[in-house]
């Protein structure tokens, strides 16, 4: 019996991702889900976290995963992104500004709620990236 399988990421931005892999885990909108080969066919909406795959070989890698979906088929496995960042990829500093934005808007007590709903997102996407790229928050 095959302990692997093929994965496909492909996000906004293109194929980021095919190959045999053991496993990946992620954020899905119910909750965190880990697929591995012989997977019952199964689709759902992706939320935002630190996606984690484990290659064919053993090794891991950890990527941004911002919401989309996945799809696993028939042994097929799609994972159809918003947002796909390799954790070696990720700008920190980029996120740690974007996070700081974030945090000084949400400290202004007169936003409406869309501005705030807006600002509290751009907040969680940038703590996902910086917890995706290993670096402390």
């Amino acid at each position: 019996m095959s302990t692997s399988y093929h994965l496909q990421v492909v996000s906004l931005d293109g194929l980021d991702f095919e190959g045999e892999v053991q496993k990946i885990m992620l954020r899905t909108i119910d909750g965190d889900v880990e697929i591995l080969a012989r997977h019952t066919n199964y689709c759902t909406a992706i939320g935002m976290g630190t996606a984690k795959v484990t290659m064919a070989d053993g090794s891991e890698r950890k990527a941004a995963c911002i919401g989309g979906m996945i799809s696993v088929m028939n042994g097929e496995v799609r994972v159809l992104p918003t947002t796909w960042e390799w954790s070696e990829d990720i700008d920190v500093e980029r996120a740690k500004a974007a996070k700081a934005k974030a945090e000084e808007l949400l400290k202004n007590q007169v936003l409406d709620k869309e501005a705030r709903v807006r600002a509290e997102a751009k907040l969680y996407r940038a703590l996902v990236r910086i917890g995706s790229s290993g670096q402390d928050i």
